[in-house]
C-alpha cells in the first residue's frame, strides 16, 4: 500500500514520526511537503496528497497540520476523497469500516506521537466493511458529483 503524506509547518514534526513508522512497517509513501518548519500554507501541500490519492497514485493519504482541521477541509475539496479528521482509534476504525475513508487528518498539537501512531495503524489496517455501508458511500459519491459540476 502506498501512502500520500503532507503537512504544513505545524504538522511537520508529527509527519516525521509517521514517516518513520511507515518506513519501519514496510509501507511505501510519497511525501508532498512541507519540508521545513518555515511558515507555509497548508492548502498548498494537502491538495497535492489528496490529488495523488484521487488519481490512484496512492491508495491512502495522511495529512497533518496543527489541528488537523485545515488539511481535512482541503483534502475533502478534491473529488473522490473522503478524509476523516481523527484523534482517536475508535474514529479511525469506524471511518474505515463504515465510510471507506481514503485519507486521515490529524493535528500535531492535539495528540501525542505515540497515540497518533496507534491511529495511523488502525486507519491503515482496517478494511472497509461493505454491505449496507457501500450504499451510503455511493450516496456520498453522488452528492459529490452533483456539486462538482
Amino acid at each position: 500500500m502506498k501512502i500520500a503524506l503532507a503537512s504544513d509547518h505545524g504538522g511537520i514534526n508529527l509527519k516525521k514520526v509517521v514517516t518513520e513508522y511507515l518506513a519501519s512497517h514496510g509501507y511505501e509513501y510519497e511525501d508532498f511537503g512541507c519540508y521545513t518548519t518555515d511558515s507555509c500554507d497548508y492548502p498548498d501541500y494537502a491538495v497535492l496528497a489528496a490529488e495523488a490519492v484521487a488519481r490512484g497514485d496512492c491508495e491512502r493519504g495522511i495529512v497533518i497540520c496543527s489541528s488537523g482541521i485545515g488539511v481535512s477541509i482541503v483534502a475533502n475539496k478534491v473529488p473522490g476523497i473522503r478524509c476523516a479528521h481523527c484523534h482517536d482509534t475508535y474514529c479511525a476504525k469506524y471511518t474505515r469500516l463504515h465510510n471507506d475513508a481514503n485519507m486521515l487528518a490529524m493535528g500535531e498539537k492535539v495528540i501525542g506521537a505515540g497515540y497518533a501512531l496507534e491511529i495511523v495503524e488502525t486507519f491503515l489496517t482496517t478494511q472497509f466493511e461493505g454491505g449496507r455501508h457501500t450504499r451510503r458511500v455511493n450516496k456520498i459519491t453522488e452528492i459529490e458529483k452533483k456539486y462538482s459540476k
